[in-house]
C-alpha cells in the first residue's frame, strides 16, 4: 500500500459512517411521512393548501417591498401585483376548499396539456420507432388531466394516498440501504485496523 491509499481509507470510513445514519434517518422519516399522507390525506392536502397560500403571501410581500426602491422603474405595478398576491394568499388560507380544488384543476390540466403534446409529437414525425410510447404516454396523460379535472378534490385524495404509500416503500428501501452502509462501514473499519 502506498501512503494515498492509507489517505483514502480513512476518508471512505468517515463518508459511509455518516451516510448510513442519514440514509436510515431519511428512510425512518419516509416511513412516518408516508403514513400520514396514507391515513390523512385530506389533512395532507390541507397543509399543501396552506403552504400554498403562505407562498403567496410571502410573493406579495416582497413584491410590496420592491415597491420603496428608487431604482424600481414599475413600482406601481409592482405594488398591485404584491396586494394582489397577499390578498390571493389570504383567500388560499381561507377557503381551503377552493385552494384543494385549484391544485387539482392546475394538475390536471397540466396532464391533458402534456398528453396532448405528447400524442401530437408522436404523431408528427412519422412512423419511427418509439413512436409508440410517445403515443401511448400521451393517451394515458390525456385521460389521467380528464379524470383529474372531471374530480379534482377525489383524485387529489386518490394520488395523495399513492403519495403515501410510494413514500412508505421508498423509505422501506432507505432503511435497509442504511444497515447495508453501516454494514460496509464496519467491514471498511475491520480491515483499516
Amino acid at each position: 500500500m502506498t501512503s494515498v491509499d492509507y489517505d483514502v481509507q480513512p476518508a471512505r470510513a468517515s463518508v459511509l459512517a455518516a451516510s448510513w445514519q442519514a440514509t436510515l434517518v431519511l428512510g425512518v422519516l419516509s416511513v412516518i411521512l408516508g403514513i400520514i399522507v396514507s391515513f390523512y390525506p385530506t389533512g395532507s392536502l390541507n397543509v399543501l393548501a396552506v403552504l400554498f397560500g403562505i407562498q403567496m403571501i410571502l410573493f406579495g410581500i416582497f413584491h410590496l417591498l420592491r415597491i420603496f426602491d428608487r431604482d424600481e422603474q414599475h413600482r406601481i405595478w409592482v405594488g398591485i401585483a404584491g396586494l394582489l398576491s397577499v390578498v390571493i394568499g389570504v383567500v388560499l388560507i381561507r377557503h381551503l376548499h377552493v385552494t384543494v380544488q385549484l391544485i387539482g384543476l392546475i394538475i390536471g390540466l397540466s396532464w391533458i396539456v402534456q398528453g396532448l403534446a405528447a400524442v401530437i409529437g408522436g404523431l408528427g414525425h412519422g412512423l419511427r420507432e418509439g413512436n409508440g410510447w410517445w403515443i401511448a404516454f400521451g393517451v394515458v396523460s390525456l385521460i389521467a388531466g380528464i379524470v383529474v379535472v372531471a374530480a379534482p378534490v377525489t383524485s387529489l385524495k386518490v394520488m395523495a394516498v399513492l403519495l403515501g404509500i410510494w413514500f412508505i416503500i421508498l423509505g422501506l428501501f432507505e432503511i435497509v440501504a442504511g444497515f447495508l452502509l453501516r454494514q460496509a462501514d464496519r467491514a471498511a473499519q475491520a480491515t483499516s485496523t
